[in-house]
């Protein structure tokens, strides 16, 4: 009898749980599906190449349609494709070769919604068809760029006027499609804060790389990450206002860094670099800080410029558009006492830094880098180390390191302008 009663107990228990879970498998079935949020911009999945030195075709797969523009440079030949904003989602290393008349390829982000991808040519060569076609046949839609060899009497360079997207626009979209003023990186619109500017340049960036680690390490995101970290310990002091060049994985033109440096009035602009050096030239270690010079203070100084001053032709800039306030800027000598302010600012950054990062054998160089030609700014770049070398590559991804050498740069600054604070406000 026991036994029956606990039977009989047991299936009315299983019962009642089964009534209970059926409104509840009920309940879940009613409950309508969560809506999917599609990406806030298109997605580059992926990229191949094919064709021969005649004719190449390049076929990029997105997750939507987009609009394109594409024009051609020279010396050296390029290709530039200007799209909307786009998310490359490639593997590492792709576009370090390419097939054809693409003898390589870069991509990235060129401005705030607009991305780019430059061809580097094995030739002259002209823009036969760029096009977006539909998804079709289980197929994503795609980019096509269609290339046709020429020959160097017959090759064409686009005007400017040709181009899709111009740089650094005046009004972008926001994500939801609002239109919005931009004032751009300079900070201008807080020209009325007396506090002198520091202006913080991180090298590269969107489309241009800059150097880069066996291990895949980018200079773009090591220099920009340091560039934040030592923003934010400047601002904390709240001594110095500071405006960076770019703060995400934007191009700027190297003649744009230094209108920002003077639209803004700025007391001081330091550029932030991590340099690389090819196996075959040995090793090197150590930051090293550069000043502008007419002649280049050694071989591997003059080296280092000139890759550097490469930047707009990397990420396909036509440099002959420039403004004419840039291009004399470029060409115009430093006036003699922004130099002697740079040089008093570098030795001070030196002595800074050296009590905290390990520095190259000879720390203080110069040569003739364009970004450093603002002739009313005292202006330095900064080489953080060598991407090429373990240890100092080590250095660069490390929090703890780039903690305590932002720290130093911070206190260099603060002792280089922090006598002209003090007398700022005793005047007043």
């Amino acid at each position: 009898m026991k036994y029956r009663a606990l039977l009989v107990a047991a299936l009315v228990c299983a019962a009642a749980l089964s009534c209970l879970a059926i409104p509840a498998a009920r309940a879940v079935e009613s409950q309508s599906p969560q809506p999917t949020v599609a990406p806030a911009f298109p997605i580059a999945s992926g990229v191949r190449v094919a064709g021969d030195n005649k004719q190449t075709r390049f076929i990029l797969d997105l997750d939507r349609k987009i609009d394109v523009g594409a024009f051609v440079l020279g010396d050296p030949y390029r290709v530039v494709v200007d799209i909307p904003q786009v998310t490359f989602d490639f593997p590492a290393g792709t576009g370090a070769t390419g097939r054809g008349l693409i003898r390589a390829f870069r991509y990235g982000l060129v401005m705030p919604g607009g991305s780019r991808v430059v061809f580097d040519l094995t030739g002259p060569a002209k823009i036969e068809k760029a096009y977006v076609i539909d998804a079709a046949n289980g197929q994503p839609p795609r980019l096509v760029v269609e290339l046709a060899a020429v020959e160097r009497s017959a090759f064409k360079v686009s005007h400017a006027s040709d181009e899709k997207l111009q740089l650094r626009p005046a009004i972008v979209a926001d994500a939801s499609g609002a239109a919005v003023e931009m004032t751009g990186a300079t900070g201008a619109g807080k020209a009325a804060d007396p506090r002198p500017v520091i202006v913080i340049d991180p090298g590269h960036g969107g489309v241009d790389n800059g150097t880069q680690a066996a291990t895949g390490e980018a200079e773009k995101t090591l220099v920009l990450d340091f560039a934040k970290a030592l923003r934010d310990r400047i601002e904390k002091g709240g001594k110095f206002r500071v405006v960076m060049t770019r703060d995400d994985d934007t191009f700027i033109p190297l003649g744009e860094r230094v209108k920002i440096a003077r639209t803004n009035m700025a007391s001081l602009f330091v550029s932030i670099h991590a340099d690389a050096l090819p196996k075959r030239e040995g090793d090197a270690q150590g930051a090293t800080v550069y000043t502008l010079s007419d002649r280049a203070s050694d071989a591997e100084a003059e080296k280092l410029a000139e890759a550097e001053n490469k930047a707009d032709a990397i990420a396909g800039i036509n440099l002959t558009e420039e403004p004419a306030e840039v291009a004399d800027i470029l060409i115009e000598l430093t006036q003699r006492e922004t130099r002697a302010f740079s040089n008093r600012f570098a030795r001070t950054l030196v002595n800074e830094m050296k009590t905290v990062a390990r520095m190259h054998k000879h720390p203080l160089k110069s040569a003739g880098f364009k970004v450093l030609k603002a002739h009313d700014v005292p202006s330095v770049l900064v080489e953080l180390g060598y991407v090429s070398n373990k240890d100092d590559l080590q250095h660069l991804v490390s929090e703890s390191w780039r903690s305590r050498t932002v720290g130093s740069v911070a206190q260099a600054v603060d002792a280089f302008l922090g006598k002209r604070v003090i007398s700022a406000g005793s005047s007043k």
